[in-house]
């Protein structure tokens, strides 16, 4: 264990000291947000990453000692292990040397060597590698024997070089020479598969009909876009180096002389690099290309549900939800400020015959009279910019923010399990209006109801190794969830299954305690919930807030093992503690120097003085409202050169997608971001940002929408839409030709006086 701490230091820069003792605390039980946010003096300030990347090293540590026992025991097995053979084993730091070390010596399935070597051939190998000089045929004459099928020298010359052959290609460091030259000088080529160039499905793979480029440089994107097709069955995949540059690796050291032997032993080299070694390199070269692709594409991943998880909440409002629709209708509910359910309906809000669009006129502006609505949200589905302009014509209140809510994953949702429990006699309509309400009265508390593959801001998430996706999704939920901290007497048990120290069991048992006894009203009667020990409480308390307690820290991020200290430090002051929170002044006077103990240093001091000033405060930044370009509505209302609002719905490699309103996310290549060279989109954008965007091709064949930010797009050579003008384009709004609403507003105006009669 020793030497694996030491080895992490080294590789990660940090102090051997934080590196122990933050092993042991994980190893403990203890949560990597706990350890950041409650433990900075025994980490050394650890953040996140940092505390992450030393669990990870020591999981991927531990694996290997794992690999490395079942290795010894195989070889002591079979009597093959040797002093000299175990010191390299143990000596070996990767996973790679070790099985490059252990490669000579592995159970091997039927191979041309293995059947030379059944057939007696071995010595005859190891004299063509002794004596180069010499000339075989004698020595081979000896080797013939009908019995073991060896029927001439040619055929036992030919046994031999098999077995050569496998030598060179197992040998470890030519293996290790071999795969650097793979790594700095292979190429990724791809081609379209026999017979399959003219198939519908194989053109969203026409751009790598014919590809090539570095192994080295090819982003994860096209590494992954190529794997999928490949295993779609349309393309082929090579990584490549010339055999020339492979062979001269080999020959020096396995060829030592010239002879009639030494072209024997030279055809073994070339046949052993050319057969053996180099698919085997091959082999290592896409897994270690898809590693590398799945590692940027989880923390794309990651990165964009960190920005979704953590989007501007509007707070509690009484809220009307709608789920917009055209057939069917708009099905519309009421939340309060808690996001309980108090009524729901359909609205045939646009498309329908003159008398349902007058029904939804009165009922909307009956339903925010009746309800007292602080807000509208919409979804931005099907129907949502029709929604949006019927909503605009009842002329609402200006105090009543209307806003367009991201829907993706609604609809799963709404035919869960979690939804079914919430909702058991409302149907998935209805589940899904409260979920986009709720989404905007709180992201984070109605995401982490969702499986976050399901939200739509990965990048190729259904190709990459599932389980590190996983594991990399829970620890980013888990952070922003304790980042933010939960509200005890109204989180949903999915919510609470993610605080430091919880998970799903003790989640539903403070659910139902809290259902049972009611609200709780401080943090120490979270003891009483059934299986929450002291552990428990130690990793989950600081997290969790209780709104209203009497004892005020209980709504902070000052962990109860605290109270005594801040207790101490307003008693030194002559307040009390609400005092002490209220007043600046009297914090100002505290010198923190007097309260640092063995326990307790200033990161943790300043930490709760920072925490006095604003209990319980949210670190997401404030909402702000956003609107969409109005009588922009469909792909084909776009113009190149239109400068529009958009707000970015996805962050990949490639570039950013954009919604702009139209039903239809436009992209942003990562050339297009910016005036300078951008080699990462998340250097300049994140899910949920406001941007500018300039339309500079819209292809309505493809449904395809192609933007820019830059200050001045090129807008040259590109595809404009049909009908596009010369010169700034003007637009009037559209109407769908589904709906039979009447062009003007008479019919608002009389629904408006009979909702104020109402």
């Amino acid at each position: 264990m020793t030497h694996h701490l030491e080895a992490i230091a080294r590789e990660t820069g940090i102090a051997l000291s934080s590196v122990t003792t933050t092993a042991k605390l994980l190893a403990e039980g203890a949560s990597v947000p706990f350890l950041s946010r409650y433990r900075k003096e025994q980490t050394g300030s650890l953040d996140e990453v940092q505390i992450t990347t030393i669990r990870d090293r020591m999981l991927q540590l531990a694996e290997l000692d794992t690999r490395r026992s079942a290795i010894l025991k195989s070889l002591e097995e079979r009597s093959l292990l040797t002093a000299e053979l175990k010191h390299r084993l143990a000596a070996a730091t990767t996973l790679t040397v070790l099985e490059d070390i252990f490669a000579p010596f592995r159970p091997k399935r039927q191979t041309r060597a293995t059947k030379a070597i059944e057939r007696g051939l071995t010595p005859l190998a190891d004299w063509l590698l002794e004596n180069q000089a010499a000339d075989p045929a004698t020595e081979a004459a000896k080797f013939i024997d009908p019995q073991k099928e060896v029927a001439s020298a040619a055929e036992a010359l030919a046994g031999a070089r098999d077995i050569v052959a496998e030598r060179v290609a197992d040998d470890a460091a030519l293996r290790g020479r071999v795969r650097k030259i793979y790594e700095e000088e292979a190429t990724v080529s791809s081609k379209i598969m026999y017979g399959k160039e003219e198939e519908a499905d194989a053109q969203k793979f026409r751009d790598y009909f014919e590809w090539s480029e570095p192994f080295k440089a090819i982003p994860s994107h096209r590494m992954l876009a190529i794997r999928r097709g490949e295993k779609e069955g349309f393309l082929l995949m090579r990584v490549e180096v010339p055999l020339e540059r492979v062979t001269p690796q080999a020959l020096p050291e396995w060829v030592t002389a010239s002879g009639p032997a030494a072209a024997h032993v030279a055809q073994a080299v070339e046949d052993g690099c050319k057969r053996l070694l180099m698919p085997s390199m091959e082999t290592e070269a896409r897994l270690l290309a898809k590693k590398r692709a799945d590692t940027t594409a989880i923390t794309v991943f990651t990165d964009n549900l960190r920005e979704l998880l953590l989007a501007s909440p509007l707070g509690e409002k009484r809220l009307l939800a709608i789920d917009p629709g055209f057939r069917t209708g708009c099905k519309t509910v009421v939340l309060d400020r808690s996001g309980k359910l108090l009524h729901h309906t359909v609205l045939y809000a646009t498309a329908g015959s003159n008398h349902q669009l007058y029904e939804a006129a009165v009922e909307v502006t009956t339903l925010v009279k009746k309800f007292q609505i602080e807000a509208i949200a919409i979804g931005n589905g099907t129907g949502s910019r029709e929604t949006e302009a019927f909503i605009k014509k009842l002329q609402l209140p200006a105090a009543i923010p209307l806003v367009m809510v991201n829907e993706s994953g609604a609809s799963i949702y709404s035919a869960s399990d979690v939804a079914r429990e919430e909702f058991p006699n409302e149907d998935v309509t209805v589940r899904g209006a409260v979920s986009i309400g709720r989404r905007l009265m709180d992201p984070l508390a109605e995401l982490v109801k969702l499986d976050p593959k399901v939200i739509g801001v990965g990048q190729y998430q259904h190709d990459v190794d599932q389980r590190a996706l996983k594991t990399s999704l829970d620890d980013t939920v888990m952070s922003c969830v304790n980042a933010v901290g939960v509200e005890v007497n109204t989180a949903s048990k999915q919510l609470l299954s993610y605080v430091s120290g919880l998970n799903a069991t003790l989640a539903e048992n403070i659910v139902a305690w809290r259902n049972e006894h009611g609200a709780f009203s401080s943090r120490a009667q979270l003891k009483q919930v059934p299986r929450l020990g002291d552990k428990a409480f130690e990793q989950a308390a600081g997290f969790l807030r209780i709104g209203g307690a009497s004892y005020p820290l209980d709504s902070s991020a000052v962990h109860p093992e605290r109270y005594a200290l801040v207790e101490q430090m307003s008693a030194d002051l002559g307040c009390s503690v609400p005092e002490l929170l209220g007043k600046e002044d009297l914090r100002k006077r505290l010198d923190l120097t007097k309260y640092v103990s063995a326990e307790v240093g200033l990161p943790t001091l300043k930490d709760i003085v920072a925490e006095l000033a604003k209990p319980g405060r949210d670190p997401r930044k404030q909402f702000e409202l956003f609107s969409f370009q109005d009588g922009v509505e469909k792909t084909s209302d776009l113009q190149v050169g239109m400068k529009l609002p958009g707000i970015v719905t996805n962050v990949t490699a490639f570039g950013a997608f954009v919604d702009v309103g139209v039903h239809q996310d436009g992209l942003v290549h990562v050339s297009q971001l910016a005036d300078h060279f951008i080699r990462d989109a998340s250097e300049v954008v994140k899910v949920g940002q406001k941007v500018q965007v300039t339309v500079v091709e819209v292809d309505l064949k493809r449904n395809r929408i192609a933007l820019s930010m830059k200050a001045k797009p090129d807008l040259e050579n590109r595809r404009a839409a049909p009908g596009d003008r010369s010169g700034p384009p003007t637009r009037t709004p559209s109407r769908d030709p589904r709906s039979t609403a009447p062009p003007t507003n008479d019919w608002f105006s009389q629904a408006l006086q009979n909702a104020k009669k109402k």
